[in-house]
């Protein structure tokens, strides 16, 4: 049965879900307050699909690692004080979740989703021959020892699930990227070639642009205010107009908490912000050849044809777009330790978006109490690698479909 959708957020969650739905035999709109596609927190990511790497960010060791951090002029993560509630509630939470069964159980939910995620991803690029800069192979580099023994748990669960990787040795980790610089200390690192990274905005406008062929509408600069159930529809209203749909799908990242609101339905959601550096490649023997990720840091190194992105840093509390100095520090930092003279970080393009952050990881996707009104939010930082994965799921679930994985532990019903 054809339904009339409308997909709020054009996000590249938002983009897939609109993708999988038309061809799913539906009439979609996409409505999107910005003037493009991928314009938020898909916008300037790291754009690195390792769905072994997926973990939450409640992990065993992150709260004493984010204190002994708290004071460093270089810092994977940021706390501006705050007497926001919202934020001590959140962070209550997700201390609560960096327990080492929590974090098990919420990498498990988190992978599921992803590994069928990657699989979707790579039939859209071969089937629309769509190119979006990517490179293959993921480097996860330790600086010291203590890292790779916290990294334990994360390896078991490599293990566990048969995931191609390989923990090797300094010298081992500079033949698969030779740029790599000697002088910063490197205790090991660990190689996952399966993975990719690439250009996450160009693929979304790309494949927005598959979507249109398929009849669905874009509607940008709009902005979806509120939403309400009425005679079975869903009325949704966009700036001073009123319009009603068979179903609504919310992508719309951190807005969505405050659309939840507008029906009644209330989830621990926050923004946490994340920053990245786009720099033109100077000296392309000296540049990384794939992606790479310093555990110290939680930042990401990657490359994008002709430009080295260095992506990472979180920071809570911060309201505001204005640019923390000592987390763009931090990226030049990590940027200049492994790759100095490939870029001058200094002079590159820089970025801050916010991510929609659950305290314990795992995204929410599907229906919720109201009828008709569906979820495909709260994918943090792994929204990329995410999102092809999310929109089948939903795409499926309106189309009265069992989606092709088990979505225990991925709908609402989890805080419940």
């Amino acid at each position: 049965m054809t339904k009339q959708v409308v997909v709020i957020g054009g996000g590249v969650v938002g983009v897939c879900t609109a993708y999988f739905l038309a061809e799913a035999g539906h009439d979609v709109a996409v409505i999107e307050r910005h003037q493009n596609v991928a314009h938020e927190a898909s916008f300037a990511n790291a754009g690195i699909v390792a769905p072994g790497y997926v973990t939450p960010w409640a992990a065993p060791g992150m709260p004493r690692k984010i204190l002994s951090s708290l004071f460093s002029s270089e810092a994977p993560v940021l706390l501006k004080p705050s007497t926001d509630r919202t934020l001590w509630r959140w962070m209550r939470r997700w201390v609560a979740e960096c327990d080492l069964e929590r974090y098990r159980i919420n990498t498990t939910r988190m992978q599921r989703i992803a590994f069928y995620s990657r699989e979707l991803l790579h039939q859209l690029r071969e089937t629309y021959e769509i190119d979006y800069e990517q490179t293959e192979g993921v480097l996860q580099l330790f600086r010291t020892e203590q890292e790779m023994k916290l990294a334990e748990p994360a390896l078991e669960l490599l293990a566990e699930y048969e995931v191609m990787h390989q923990l090797v040795d300094p010298e081992t980790a500079r033949l698969i990227e030779p740029s790599l610089s000697t002088k910063t200390k490197l205790a090991g690192a660990l190689h996952l070639p399966q993975d990719h990274a690439g250009n996450c905005p160009l693929f979304a406008k790309r494949l927005r642009h598959v979507a249109s062929s398929m009849g669905v509408q874009f509607h940008f600069s709009s902005t979806v205010r509120s939403i309400e159930q009425e005679s079975g529809q869903v009325w949704i209203n966009i700036d001073d107009n009123r319009f009603a749909a068979d179903a609504v799908v919310l992508a719309a990242g951190i807005d969505s908490v405050s659309l939840l609101k507008s029906i009644g339905i209330t989830v621990p959601m926050y923004p946490v912000k994340g920053y990245s550096a786009t720099a033109a490649i100077k000296n392309f023997d000296q540049a990384p050849h794939a992606a790479l990720l310093d555990e110290t840091y939680n930042v990401a190194i990657t490359r994008l044809g002709g430009r080295v992105r260095v992506s990472g840093t979180a920071e809570l509390g911060a309201d505001t777009t204005q640019m923390n100095q000592a987390a763009l520090r931090t990226l030049v930092k990590v940027g200049a330790d492994w790759f100095p003279d490939a870029a001058n970080y200094a002079t590159a393009n820089f970025w801050c978006g916010v991510r929609p952050m659950l305290p314990d990881g795992p995204p929410l996707l599907g229906a919720t109490p109201v009828r008709n009104v569906y979820l495909n939010i709260g994918h943090g930082n792994s929204g990329w690698e995410m999102a092809a994965g999310s929109g089948k799921v939903l795409s499926d679930i309106i189309s009265g479909r069992s989606p092709d994985i088990d979505l225990d532990g991925l709908t609402l019903a989890r805080y419940g």
